[in-house]
């Protein structure tokens, strides 16, 4: 039910990039008609009133936006100063930026009252159940000429349940407006109340007590109003009545003549207070009016504030209202729905190329269709025994993402497609036991075709149905938060897939209703369709789906893949040197950067504990600095580099020719956003459709990808576990590993498609690898415990790694970082005895964890006994100290600082 409430409105004004409040009590500005004599050293001449009235205005707005600014410390080159870049050109581009962003904001204004507004078209659009027994509908078509809901509800009739224009129907802006009136029972009479609400999930509501209408309302009048306030609200024409007996009654004016001149509202206003100064005191509202005696004042309406207090606190009579509310028992006996639980429904449009049918864009369960079968949407109303109770509340998020990336439909061990059931039985628990804090979603949002791993989407407002059910899917997130998991929804706004029959591209027969037309419309090379940000109604769409499913299913954060794609009208498809001007140039799309910043200031303003992530391939400048000084306000981005590194190190070059150098330089990343980047040594990406795995390259040897020899398996288990921790433990505050990766997952991923003959037999994981003795368990030992390194040291929380030893000939790295201290031998066969390390306290250092430790699956060369391991007063690497350690081959020692010795 909709508030009526006097409280502050939320909003994001359009000359200031961070939210607030605008409080709605403040006094009224009343301008009134008064002629200004202005002296000149020529003349003097008068002012138009309007004129200057227009002045003030702008001279007001002026000293808004300058105080509004200075106050809250907007600086749109502000990343650029703190970091000491001096760019002309970007600069300049910055400023620009937000200046128009400034004016896209008012430009939203004009049609919303406020940004939450525009995040929330979920609330309206598509299907939604009326609390007067109806089904409303709504859907945004500018190209259509006419619109009508079809499907087995109405025998998929075009004319049944329609909207046309003119009618009620449709808006100047493109929105359709469909009523499904709920169909009375044969033998029930209508309701007695024109506007009868019912509520459709208690059996019972106060409606149902016996109580009459006319009782409500009259117990209402004599409890809710005051003696004189209801003056009005039963005599609504005596005010207008009394004006129109005084203008054309028998003793009004007769003629022009007679009426007179009119006097200024400020003269009729003293006349007014001069004629009732006398007058004994009334329950009517006080107003007054006040004067300053200024040449050019703006009369200012006031009233007392005892009496607008009172007011403010008087709630708006809605109880009684809700008294009248029937329960959905009630209902039920009355009527049958318009559209069931469970029909299937399409949109019908009649467009200048003729008539065609579309799945509704905000609908929120779709059957995509089977070879040669439309899609149709599927109305998901379910009865209130059958709607998912959440039992568990979102959680803060932690100082550091340990994130576990999985694929629902691979998740489970059998060649088929897996549910939201399956996953939240097998894989959630799975994820608990090896110590992952975070879960990342990807392929949940409706798709098409499978094999596209779901970046393909069709429908952004629904969950796949081939893995369940909305209700399954609200399972697993509440399941999830149970076991003190956040969920991080991988989302895809950068394009959206060219089907015709199932997704948006020609949604009402036009090519430009939601993307660009021509060839900016298209992907370079992927052919997928690219969205307009620069229209209104296309960031209503997108602002309102990241909105939607926080609301819905209580995401808690989102990775925004591919962002190269949507910010450069070359797709990211170019070499990039670095240069700024790279950033600013004419293949920048404005529009997408805008649409970033302004997705990122509305998430984290409605829901502060949201996390943003950014996977961009060109790291765009400013990418997780704040909007207020001109970044684009993402919490955290992925370092790419990281992955292609290590795949290229293994595939491409041998072991004793690699670069220590390049591997520190390259997992660090930026060193200004290293406390804000989240780092993998592999993704998904890599292992899907005729990629390899790590693991795959290291542990399996051949076409037929049999085991290696226990040398070989050795080596390949050693430098795997190496490759993970220094990936772990050198970035910044977040780790990702892709489902399976842990324990070394033998196999690829490979959707079915066409060139495998749509085989399903790589298309999961196995994890009866687990259930044995052997690498697979060792590799998931090991990864537990480096998740319980961060748990119980916080590694990933502490500052950024003092890098201070780097050996590129005994290819040796160490680092510090805290009071742990990291080194890492990736020498093939050559190991090292009493190898000096610097450290910069002075004391004993215990070793905590040691990639080859027999539980692990190595060696244990190095015994329990060599694990403390007191300074020596030497200076090396440029620090005071320095402990002598034993560092076998392919072997990396987490060490400790247990005691401190003061010397």
């Amino acid at each position: 039910m909709a508030s009526l409430s006097l409280q502050p409105k939320f909003s994001l004004h359009p000359n200031n990039s961070i939210l607030h409040f605008h409080p709605q009590n403040k006094p009224q500005i009343i301008f009134f008609t008064r002629k200004v004599k202005v002296k000149t050293k020529t003349k003097c001449s008068s002012i138009d009133p309007q004129q200057q009235q227009q002045k003030q205005r702008e001279s007001f707005t002026r000293k808004k936006e300058s105080v509004t600014e200075t106050e809250k410390g907007v600086d749109p080159v502000g990343f650029l100063t703190k970091l000491g870049i001096t760019h002309k050109a970007f600069a300049q581009f910055l400023r620009e930026r937000y200046k128009s962003l400034k004016d896209l904001k008012a430009e939203i204004f004009t049609r919303h009252l406020n940004l939450q507004e525009m995040a929330s078209g979920f609330e309206i659009l598509g299907t939604h159940r009326h609390k007067e027994h109806r089904v409303d509908y709504m859907d945004w078509a500018p190209g259509a000429r006419y619109c009508a809901l079809v499907g087995d509800f109405n025998g998929w009739s075009p004319t049944t349940n329609a909207a046309r224009e003119g009618l009620f129907g449709h808006d100047d802006y493109g929105y359709w407006f469909i009523i499904l009136e709920d169909k009375l029972r044969e033998g029930e009479e209508p309701d007695e109340l024109y506007f009868q609400q019912y509520n459709y999930v208690d059996d019972y509501d106060k409606g149902d007590s016996g109580v009459t209408i006319d009782e409500v309302f009259q117990r209402a009048n004599d409890e809710y109003w005051e003696p004189g306030e209801d003056r009005f609200i039963k005599n609504r024409f005596e005010l207008p009545a009394k004006l129109y007996e005084r203008l054309f009654g028998p003793n009004g004016p007769q003629t022009i003549e007679e009426l007179g001149e009119i006097p200024d509202a400020e003269t009729r206003y003293k006349a007014h207070k001069e004629l009732h100064k006398d007058d004994p005191p009334s329950n009517l509202p006080p107003f007054d009016v006040i004067d300053n005696g200024k040449e050019y004042d703006i009369f200012n309406v006031v009233v007392d504030p005892a009496w607008q207090e009172k007011f403010r606190n008087k709630k708006p009579p809605l109880a009684y209202w809700a008294e009248i509310r029937k329960g959905r028992k009630a209902w039920l006996k009355k009527y049958s729905p318009a559209i069931p639980h469970g029909s299937k429904y399409r949109v019908y449009f009649n467009t200048p190329d003729g008539p065609l049918e579309r799945v509704p864009a905000w609908a929120t369960f779709i059957q995509p269709g089977a070879e040669g079968k439309q899609a149709y949407a599927i109305h998901w109303e379910p009865p209130p025994e059958y709607t998912y109770k959440w039992k568990h509340t979102a959680i803060k998020p932690p100082k550091s993402l340990r994130i576990y990336e999985c694929h629902v439909g691979i998740s489970g061990s059998e060649p088929t497609i897996s549910s939201f059931n399956d996953f939240t039985e097998k894989v959630l628990p799975h994820v608990k036991r090896a110590g992952y804090n975070a879960i990342q979603l990807i392929g949940i949002v409706e798709h098409k075709d499978y094999f596209t791993v779901g970046y393909r989407v069709t429908n952004f407002f629904a969950v796949s149905s081939r893995y369940g059910t909305p209700e399954d899917f609200k399972r697993l997130v509440d399941e999830a938060h149970g076991l003190g998991l956040l969920v991080f929804l991988d989302i895809v706004h950068s394009y959206s897939a060219a089907d015709e029959m199932v997704g948006l591209s020609r949604f009402d027969g036009s090519n430009d209703c939601y993307f660009h037309t021509g060839k900016r419309g298209h992907h370079k090379y992927w052919g997928t369709r690219m969205f307009k940000y620069g229209d209104l109604d296309v960031l209503h769409f997108l602002l309102s789906n990241l909105n939607w499913w926080i609301s819905e299913y209580k995401i808690d954060g989102f990775n925004f893949h591919s962002l190269a794609s949507m910010l450069y009208t070359h797709n990211g498809f170019a070499s990039f040197t670095g240069d700024l001007e790279e950033y600013c140039n004419q293949y920048v799309d404005n529009d997408a950067v805008k649409y970033l910043i302004l997705a990122n200031e509305i998430l984290h303003a409605l829901h502060p504990n949201i996390i943003t992530i950014a996977e961009d391939a060109t790291f765009y400048p400013g990418l997780c600095e704040p909007t207020s000084q001109g970044g684009l306000g993402f919490d955290y981005h992925v370092n790419l580099s990281a992955p292609e590194m290590w795949l290229s190190l293994l595939k491409n070059t041998p072991d004793h020719e690699w670069s220590m150098s390049k591997i520190t330089s390259t997992l660090l990343g930026n060193k200004n956003y290293a406390d804000k980047m989240l780092v993998y040594a592999e993704n998904h990406n890599q292992s899907i459709s005729g990629g390899q795995s790590l693991a795959e390259i290291l542990l399996s040897q051949g076409n037929d990808k049999a085991p290696q020899s226990n040398e070989l398996l050795l080596k390949g288990s050693s430098l795997l576990k190496m490759i993970k921790l220094i990936t772990f433990t050198i970035g910044g505050r977040g780790y990702l590993n892709f489902m399976g990766n842990e324990f070394g997952h033998p196999k690829r991923v490979e959707f079915p498609m066409p060139s495998n003959n749509f085989s399903f037999s790589l298309a999961n994981r196995c994890w009866d690898l687990l259930e044995n003795e052997g690498v697979y368990q060792d590799l998931f030992r090991f990864d537990k415990d480096m998740m319980k390194l961060d748990k119980n040291e916080k590694v990933l929380s502490r500052g950024l790694p003092n890098i201070h030893h780097v050996n590129d000939t005994n290819m040796v790295i160490s680092y510090l970082r805290g009071p742990l201290l990291f080194v890492f031998n990736f020498h093939p066969t050559d190991s090292y005895e009493r190898y000096c390390i610097g450290v910069d306290e002075a004391g004993e250092y215990q070793v905590i964890l040691n990639t080859d430790e027999r539980r692990y699956g190595g060696q244990g060369i190095v015994k329990e006994e060599q694990y403390l391991q007191r300074t020596i007063s030497k200076r090396v690497d440029g620090l005071r100290n320095c402990i002598e350690v034993s560092l076998p081959s392919r072997t990396a020692q987490v060490y400790k600082l247990s005691r401190i010795l003061r010397i």
